[in-house]
C-alpha cells in the first residue's frame, strides 16, 4: 500500500538543522511504498528589518540548547558577522528555484551548512546565488526564478498545503494514505521511533482497507 510521509520543513529552521542526521537515517530505512515529499513550511515572510536584539538572544539561546542536547554543531560567529533578518521566505524561495533544477534537497543542505557553519546570512539573494554556483546550478536561470512569479505561486501553494496538514511546528512529519492523515513521531535522536510510529498507522490502514475491500490481502 502505497503511503506520502511529509516533511514540513524550513531551511532556516534550527531544529531542523538537528534533526538532519535522524531523518537522513529514516529515510535509509524507508520501505519503498513510503514516497517522502518535501513541503516548505516558512518560518517567517520577507523583511527588510533588523531582527530584534531580544529575539537574536532567544535564537543563540536555542542553538547552545540544540547543541547541548542533540550534539549539532552551529558556528556562533554568524551573530557578529552577519546583520540577522527574522526572514525565511527568500530562502524557501532559494528551495523551490533549485528544485526546478532537480537540485532542491542540495539547497536545503546547502542553505542549512551556509547558515549555521559557514556564518553567512540565508536571508541574503546574494547568498543563494553564491551557492547555486557552488553547487553547479545554471546561475542565470537560478537568479531568474529566485524573484519570478511562478516560484512565488509555488511557495504559496506548499504554505497552503502546511496549513492543511495541520503543521504549525517544524520539523513535523505527516503520514498519508488514501487521504487519512496522521501526526508522526519526530524522534531527535532515535528513528526507529518513528518508523514504529508510522508502522503502526500502516497496520491501522492495512486494516481498514481489508475490511473496505480496498485490497485483497
Amino acid at each position: 500500500m502505497d503511503a506520502t510521509l511529509y516533511y514540513v520543513h524550513d531551511p532556516m529552521c534550527s531544529w531542523c538543522w538537528g534533526y538532519q542526521p535522524a531523518f537522513q537515517r529514516l529515510k535509509a530505512k524507508l520501505p519503498e511504498h513510503i514516497h517522502v515529499r518535501y513541503v516548505l513550511g516558512g518560518l517567517a515572510p520577507d523583511s527588510d528589518q533588523p531582527m530584534p536584539e531580544e529575539m537574536q538572544q532567544m535564537l543563540q539561546q536555542t542553538w547552545r540548547r540544540i547543541e547541548g542536547q542533540l550534539g549539532t554543531p552551529f558556528n556562533h560567529d554568524f551573530w557578529t558577522h552577519c546583520q540577522p533578518r527574522r526572514s525565511t521566505y527568500p530562502a524557501c524561495r532559494a528551495v523551490i528555484a533549485a528544485e526546478l533544477q532537480g537540485q532542491g534537497e542540495a539547497m536545503i543542505e546547502a542553505i542549512q551548512k551556509a547558515y549555521y557553519l559557514r556564518a553567512m546570512n540565508p536571508s541574503n539573494a546574494e547568498t543563494h546565488v553564491q551557492l547555486a554556483e557552488e553547487l553547479g546550478f545554471n546561475p542565470v536561470q537560478f537568479s531568474q526564478d529566485l524573484t519570478s512569479e511562478a516560484v512565488q505561486t509555488l511557495l504559496e501553494q506548499q504554505l497552503a498545503l502546511t496549513a492543511a496538514l495541520g503543521v504549525s511546528g517544524f520539523p513535523s512529519l505527516v503520514l498519508e494514505v488514501k487521504g487519512q492523515r496522521w501526526p508522526i513521531a519526530v524522534a531527535y535522536q532515535n528513528e526507529l521511533t518513528t518508523l514504529n510510529d508510522m508502522n503502526d498507522r500502516l497496520s491501522w490502514a492495512r486494516t481498514k482497507a481489508k475490511v473496505a475491500g480496498w485490497i485483497s490481502k
